[in-house]
């Protein structure tokens, strides 16, 4: 009896044994089944049309497995490469991007951050974090390491809480900092990337969102960062170090000018990535959604590659003619006491155009719009190379500063601003201020009048003189004329 039920316990231990190697080579099967079929859809969209290479004279841009995929100039938001950039697709922890530029919006790098139960429980255990417990707390500047290094999905929710109040608060919020920076395509439903039907944007949206991320040096800086390192404090009792997985970022791929970046996956999203390099004067951010790993980091080193490569930045100022007013002389205004000026009316000098290397200036067609109303800027020129976008510049209304100056006998700056400060409203704190234009006017006024009697007394002198010269001609005219008639009585 004993005997058969160790058999049956042998036989059964063997059969559970022989079950789950079946379990296992069939699951093994359909994992390289599903790698093959991920493979032969990258491949397909590679297929897919690329919108960028339909503008005429415009360089072709590469062919990739992302589905969707932009390149665009950071500063002027000229996209080179577009390839389904409107397109809803999954962002996952790309997400990220946005809840650290509303971070950075709305908070201190040196307030504390403290984390709830909702913060750390409501995210998959699984998934991205860095082990933070309810009731502890670290910074906010090291919140922001932690998402976008360390991709830590609870802190994303702590930072929420932290800004707005509670998570849902930050997922609105969210949704209408998108809907301010020209986003049409986006909606979120949470602060991390984890998966959600309702829950997606597009690649031109996440480049806009990355636009105003990396004119921020702080967060460009914390996004360049390849390693971590957590102190343990008085509120975080743990040593740990956290490693950047973006491969331009962590130095696994090597390429110049990297000023930062993101990665993100789930199933769903596949692998997505956005990065940001600056080279030739040019400053770019590549998106790249719905692709195969490592296809994101090769696909962007491509992209950037050819946007480098075959991109140019002209200055405006520089290169236009036809709106250029700088040599019309009898258009100056006067800007400071000594004679010197500057043109009522100039185009920014900081303002540029992207073209292809082929192009030049001349090339691109120009319209000028006149209603706008932002500070001394009076028109703005759109510029088009064969019907597409390449950027712009402001026509400016000189700026007439008039500047007053205040002379006061053995005090220093320091002294006047203390009595500035000490002086209560109405008081006259003894101070003399002399504006300059318009003593030199008063003076130049007073000299013409000075010179104008001058002028009217030397011409009354004159017309005085030239009489007594003339009267005395006469005279003598008159005793010559005397003198002969009294000759002409003797008879020689």
């Amino acid at each position: 009896m004993c005997s058969t039920f160790k058999k049956r316990i042998v036989s059964l231990f063997l059969f559970t044994v022989f079950l789950s190697g079946c379990l296992f080579h069939n699951n093994a099967l359909t994992a390289y089944a599903t790698l093959e079929e991920l493979a032969e859809e990258a491949e397909a969209r590679k297929q897919l049309p690329i919108q960028s290479d339909e503008i005429e004279n415009w360089p072709a841009g590469p062919r990739i497995g992302a589905e969707a995929a932009i390149l665009m100039d950071a500063d002027t938001g000229v996209i080179l490469y577009a390839k389904n950039i409107h397109e809803k697709l999954y962002p996952a922890s790309t997400t990220k991007i946005m809840t650290c530029l509303l971070a950075m919006e709305n908070g201190s790098l040196d307030d504390m951050v403290s984390f709830s139960r909702e913060a750390v429980f409501t995210v998959p255990v699984g998934g991205s974090n860095m082990g933070m417990d309810t009731g502890e707390s670290i910074t906010l500047e090291e919140c922001l390491y932690g998402i976008m290094v360390g991709s830590a999905n609870e802190v994303a929710n702590a930072v929420a809480e932290y800004v707005s109040g509670s998570i849902d608060d930050f997922v609105a919020l969210m949704n209408t900092r998108a809907a301010e920076l020209g986003c049409t395509n986006s909606h979120f439903t949470n602060t991390n990337g984890l998966h959600d039907e309702e829950h997606y944007t597009s690649a031109y949206d996440l480049a806009l969102i990355s636009k105003f991320f990396f004119q921020n040096e702080m967060l460009s800086k914390i996004s360049n960062t390849a390693r971590y390192h957590f102190e343990p404090t008085a509120t975080q009792p743990d040593d740990f170090y956290k490693k950047n997985k973006h491969s331009l970022v962590n130095g696994e791929i090597a390429y110049e000018g990297i000023l930062g970046g993101k990665t993100g996956y789930t199933d769903n999203s596949r692998q997505t990535l956005v990065t940001c390099a600056e080279q030739n004067g040019m400053k770019l951010i590549c998106v790249v959604l719905k692709e195969e790993s490592p296809d994101q980091f090769t696909d962007t080193v491509e992209l950037f590659n050819y946007g480098f490569q075959n991109f140019q930045v002209l200055n405006v100022s520089e290169n236009e003619a036809k709106f250029n007013i700088d040599n019309v002389n009898f258009f100056k205004a006067d800007n400071d006491i000594f004679g010197s000026s500057k043109p009522i009316l100039s185009i920014d000098k900081d303002s540029f155009v992207i073209v292809p290397n082929m192009a030049d200036f001349t090339d691109l067609d120009s319209t000028v719009d006149y209603d706008i109303a932002q500070g001394n800027h009076v028109a703005k020129i759109d510029y088009t190379y064969s019907g597409a976008y390449v950027g712009s510049a402001y026509v400016n209304l000189a700026e007439y500063t008039e500047s007053t100056y205040d002379f006061e006998t053995g005090a220093d700056t320091a002294d006047i601003d203390t009595k500035k400060a000490n002086t209560s409203p109405g008081e006259d704190d003894g101070t003399i201020f002399i504006n300059i234009k318009k003593v030199l006017i008063g003076t130049l006024i007073f000299m013409t009048v000075v010179i104008c009697i001058f002028i009217i007394r030397a011409v009354i002198i004159n017309n005085n003189n030239s009489k007594r010269r003339r009267n005395r001609v006469t005279r003598k005219k008159h005793r010559r004329e005397r003198i002969r008639s009294n000759f002409d009585d003797f008879d020689f």
